[in-house]
């Protein structure tokens, strides 16, 4: 009861502070008693500084009382950095850096939001100050003082070895690396673990974390953010002498996470100090190992480079990559693991910082995504990947994660051992709102993509040839596609083939380009194993028939009658979902729906690079890689050459979803786009693209293999389509084919967009 009596009394004096900062006329400086008041009092949790200090109380102080506030910040950070000086020793002192952390991370962004306030922290000191004083400017004085606080023994470390705390050196010479928060990446010691520390630690993340991400505060102009993120180059930089030793901790405690625990139902027993520690630690991670630097490179006064990142890119023992890829396996699958006692493990979701974390990783560590790559663990990112992007694209309000998850794929694929591992057959357990089916990870892939093409809300579009160049670089290694895989791709060439979809916009074509060069791809080097396929294709050649006849008169294309969806007659395969999975939702009414980057065209996206060229291959390769129109890459013989569509589907907010008789969803471009645009489908125009569809390897298998199966059905009377499949099976087109395609593989690369 005295206790919280003292609480409440505590929160009452916290509030007639406050009143005191934004009555009319400065507070001075050298009134101790009320800058103590507000940084000493007993103020439990960061939720107690909102509830006291809300947002109208801020702004307020900011507009007619800015002296105090500008005073009570330099107040904060002086409190910060005296305890660093005097190391940090007492439980007061401890209770001060923590309700001025506190209290710092309250006000920052009111600070943020405001364009006259925001060069404050990197100004001159306060005014008024002596000749000869320590002139650092505020934020830099703040942010090294924070780190330094970060390795603060028996405050967010435990004491080296058996030392006492007063024999432990002071603060300012503490050599940090002997601190590292947990055993992992260059540290092999496993320090003692204390769940005051991890509250602590996740005080002072939060406002370093808070300060780093001003720019979700600026407008979205680029004079707001011309300099950089001044934060982040000071916290990555040579500056802060604590870089690596933080970077370690951060990336250790990350992935040396294991939530799941030793006994079931642990976590309702037991709180978890560690898991919001985890979170902020992944979250600062993300923010700083952030590669946007609009500063001029060859000026000298810029900032250094980022630390965080030179660490990443240098990592390189083989135990180091193995125990980073179990750590977000491990998180990753956390809360897709499906168990006999339901709710039995604690399941965490973070899974958008760390599909973002583990991007930065493959983007700047290649030797870590060739281990990702070497084994089949690269499946463990997979399935979670796959399973959060079919469950996320009903949902505007996560079209970041839908984005993060299919750029991480396109990096993956460019890399030959990503199609062979996608062969391994998929026997996971994890819940999908995707038709059953039997077959592997590749099969699991071309299923969740056509869910998202067709049933997917329309601000997605612009992902298609993303997702089409996925499946075109994997295709030359699927050795052997299910039913249902090959069913889907086919309805996906038949629904991208209608002529209204082709006149609709000016590069819908292009997404036919890759389908058929993915089944290009197939029906050349994966012949045997693909009967499924080639079955499909054979029961829906008209689709390819039509394709190849389509006529370049405007209104008999479009007025000519659409074929229905593709839909198996008299078979078992009914697209029955998995066994405890749940729809895809909308957004929540309200939500706010997250503005992106125009995504860039395809070829900004990725470079064509072939498989294994000839060095007539590769000079070929090369011409069209530096030619700077879709005309110079379009004008090779498409028997010799792949053709390298350029589609960019950058008219989403003129599209609209709509639903046939069937309940297949098609994606519709409005008749707006040709006024907008100012372009009309004309004739010359579908010839352009008609006469360049890479459609002769379909023909000649369908020219070679439809009499043989018709002749086979009519002399045995087969109706059942396993006889069919048994004669695909053991069939083959050697020496009947067009002279093989080299493989071309559009491997991503570094752009705007991403």
């Amino acid at each position: 009861l005295q206790s919280t009596m003292g609480n409440s009394d505590s929160k009452i004096s916290f509030q007639r502070a406050v009143e005191q900062l934004g009555s009319p006329g400065p507070v001075e400086a050298g009134d101790v008693a009320v800058w103590d008041q507000l940084c000493q009092e007993s103020l439990t949790s960061i939720q107690d500084v909102f509830s006291l200090l809300p947002a109208e109380e801020i702004r307020k102080l900011r507009e007619d009382s800015p002296t105090n506030l500008s005073t009570l910040c330099y107040k904060i950070v002086e409190k910060l950095t005296k305890s660093v000086e005097s190391s940090c020793r007492t439980s007061a002192e401890q209770q001060t850096v923590l309700n001025s952390c506190r209290l710092l991370t309250r006000l920052i962004p009111y600070i943020f939001e405001d364009p006259d306030w925001r060069s404050f922290f990197w100004s001159k000191p306060e005014p008024g100050m002596k000749e000869g004083a320590d002139q650092t400017p505020l934020g830099k004085s703040m942010m090294l003082a924070i780190c330094d606080l970060l390795f603060c023994p028996e405050f967010t470390v435990s004491s080296a070895g058996n030392r006492s705390r007063d024999e432990v050196d002071e603060l300012i010479n503490l050599d940090s690396c002997e601190y590292i928060w947990e055993k992992g990446v260059g540290f092999a010691q496993t320090p003692s673990q204390t769940p005051q520390h991890h509250h602590n630690r996740v005080e002072l993340l939060r406002l370093i974390l808070t300060c780093c991400s001003e720019s979700i505060y600026l407008p979205p102009t680029n004079e707001a953010h011309i300099g950089g993120n001044k934060w982040v180059h000071l916290f990555t930089s040579p500056e802060n002498r604590h870089a690596l030793p933080l970077f370690t901790s951060l990336i250790n405690t990350v992935c040396g996470y294991d939530p799941a625990g030793v006994l079931p139902y642990n976590h309702l027993i037991w709180a978890d100090s560690k898991e919001n520690l985890v979170e902020m630690a992944l979250q600062v991670l993300v923010v700083t190992l952030d590669q946007d630097l609009p500063m001029d490179g060859d000026n000298p006064d810029g900032p250094p480079d980022n630390l965080f990142l030179n660490y990443l890119s240098r990592i390189h023992r083989e135990e180091d990559f193995q125990f980073m890829l179990s750590g977000i396996t491990r998180l990753l699958m956390n809360p897709l693991v499906q168990t006999y006692l339901p709710g039995s493990q604690r399941k965490v979701h973070f899974h958008q910082e760390l599909l973002i974390f583990f991007w930065k990783l493959c983007e700047h560590n290649r030797k870590f995504m060739f281990h990702v790559l070497k084994s089949s663990d690269v499946l463990e990112i997979i399935v979670p990947i796959l399973h959060h992007l079919n469950d996320a694209r009903a949902d505007h309000s996560r079209v970041g994660l839908m984005h993060i998850g299919v750029f991480i794929l396109l990096l993956l694929s460019g890399e030959r051992n990503f199609g062979v591992r996608l062969n391994k057959p998929y026997t996971a357990t994890v819940p999908m709102d995707i038709p059953v089916f039997s077959g592997s990870h590749a099969d699991l892939l071309i299923i969740v993509f056509h869910k998202i093409i067709t049933t997917g809300h329309q601000r997605l579009q612009p992902l298609f040839d993303c997702l089409l160049t996925i499946l075109c670089n994997i295709s030359p290694y699927l050795k052997s596609m299910s039913m249902t895989a090959a069913c889907k791709l086919i309805h996906l060439v038949e629904a991208f083939s209608t002529p209204w979809f082709l006149m609709s916009n000016q590069t819908n074509h292009n997404l036919v380009f890759f389908l058929l060069e993915m089944l290009n791809n197939i029906i050349q080097y994966q012949f045997d194993g693909n009967y499924n396929l080639v079955y499909t294709m054979i029961r829906k050649r008209t689709v390819f028939h039509q394709l190849a006849n389509l006529p370049t008169d405007i209104n008999k294309a479009v007025n000519k009658k659409i074929k229905k969806p593709l839909s198996r007659q008299n078979s078992n395969n009914a697209d029955q979902s998995m066994e405890g999975s749940y729809p895809a939702k909308t957004a929540e009414p309200g939500t706010l729906e997250t503005s992106l980057i125009k995504l860039p065209r395809i070829e900004r996206l990725t470079e064509g690079v072939s498989a294994h060229p000839s060095q007539k291959q590769l000079d070929r390769l090369t011409q069209a890689m530096d030619s700077s129109s879709m005309e110079s890459r379009n004008s090779f013989s498409s028997e010799v050459f792949p053709v390298q569509p350029g589609a960019e589907l950058n008219q989403s907010e003129e599209k609209e979803e709509t639903r046939d008789a069937f309940g297949k969803s098609r994606v519709k471009r409005s008749d707006s786009n040709y006024t907008a645009e100012g372009w009309r489908p004309t004739p010359e125009w579908i010839r352009s693209w008609k006469n360049q569809l890479p459609l002769q390897t379909v023909m000649r298998m369908l020219q070679v293999l439809v009499p043989q199966v018709e002749k086979m059905c009519i002399d045995k009377g087969l109706t059942d389509e396993s006889e069919i499949l048994r004669f695909l099976q053991n069939g083959t087109l050697v020496g009947l084919l067009p002279v093989p395609h080299p493989i071309l593989i559009r491997r991503y690369q570094a752009n705007p967009g991403t």
